[in-house]
Parts: C-alpha cells; sequence; structure tokens
C-alpha cells in the first residue's frame, strides 16, 4: 500500500471510530503531542489528554451514529514522512458539510501519526458598513 492509501486508511478508520464513539480508536493514531484548533473554546488544545478532553464537548451534541460525523472530499497529499489532508464535514446528521478539516500527519517509527488537526467553520458574510 503505498503512503496516500495508507493514510486515507488511518483516516477513515478514525471517522468510523468517532461515529461509533470509540475514543480509544479516536485517539489509536494521533501523537502524544497533538496540536488541534477547534471551531468551539479552547482556540487550541496540545497534547493527547488537551485533545480528548474535547470530545466531550461534541458527544454532549450528538449521539454516536453513522452520520454523527462524515468526512466528504477527502484529499491526501503523502510523502516518505510527512501527509496531509483536507475534507468537508457534515456534523450530526448535516446534509451538507458544515465544517472543513486539515490534519497533518508524520510517519513515526513505522506508523503514521496524527499531530496537527484543525477544524474551521466559515464566516459569516457581513456588508461592510458605508463609510461618510
Amino acid at each position: 500500500m503505498d503512503a496516500a492509501a495508507e493514510v486515507t486508511s488511518l483516516i477513515r478508520c478514525w471517522e468510523r471510530a468517532i461515529q461509533a464513539g470509540d475514543m480509544e480508536g479516536i485517539i489509536a493514531d494521533h501523537g502524544e503531542d497533538i496540536v488541534m484548533f477547534d471551531v468551539p473554546e479552547p482556540l487550541q488544545s496540545l497534547g493527547l489528554e488537551a485533545y480528548r478532553k474535547t470530545w466531550d464537548l461534541f458527544y454532549a451534541y450528538g449521539r454516536p451514529a453513522p452520520d454523527l460525523f462524515v468526512i466528504e472530499d477527502l484529499r491526501v497529499t503523502a510523502g516518505e514522512r510527512v501527509a496531509f489532508a483536507s475534507g468537508l464535514l457534515r456534523i450530526g446528521g448535516s446534509a451538507a458539510p458544515v465544517c472543513r478539516l486539515t490534519l497533518g500527519l508524520e510517519k513515526r517509527e513505522g506508523r503514521w501519526r496524527i499531530v496537527h488537526e484543525h477544524h474551521s467553520a466559515p464566516h459569516a458574510r457581513s456588508q461592510p458598513e458605508k463609510r461618510t
């Protein structure tokens, strides 16, 4: 299996763990030094224990289900030691994507690890105020 296929498989396993509410599966392929930027507070989470706590809030708003967290338009670029992936997220049964996802991975001791995770939501566009 090539690197992009390995990373894609890892991400799809992570997605299924989220859908199942399987915390051990969710963190299984994350680095101890994970950095995550999320939509709700906190602005950033540093380390695996802080990352784990962010899922408490996520599951407070939705029960495990196949449509709880769905990655669409997944794109993976992978080299020998570094990879990144991006996609769009449908969350909580939404019919269309509501968030963006970017993942950074490193191959450590022969195994891919998610070391950077970034979720973002688009800002609503507002009309600029007229200046007089």
